[in-house]
């Protein structure tokens, strides 16, 4: 089940909240109590450890040559 985020005009709270995936936009109850509480629509990030580059692919390796595993 998926992690949704929301947000609580009432008390401009913003809490996490696992729900199944078609019930992801029906309408929440906030920590708080209040009623109303609508889904935002979240980012996330991908990245590496700082400013390193990616490693370059095309090794041929199960994991484009960027796996140990002795091919």
């Amino acid at each position: 089940m998926p992690m949704y985020e929301y947000y609580c005009p009432a008390c401009q709270a913003k809490f996490d909240k696992l729900r199944p995936m078609n019930g992801a936009d029906s309408a929440v109850q906030c920590p708080e109590g209040h009623h109303g509480a609508r889904r935002l629509v979240s980012v996330f990030a991908m990245g590496g450890r700082g400013t390193e580059p990616a490693p370059a692919g095309g090794g041929g390796c199960c994991g484009g040559g960027a796996c140990a595993c002795g091919r």
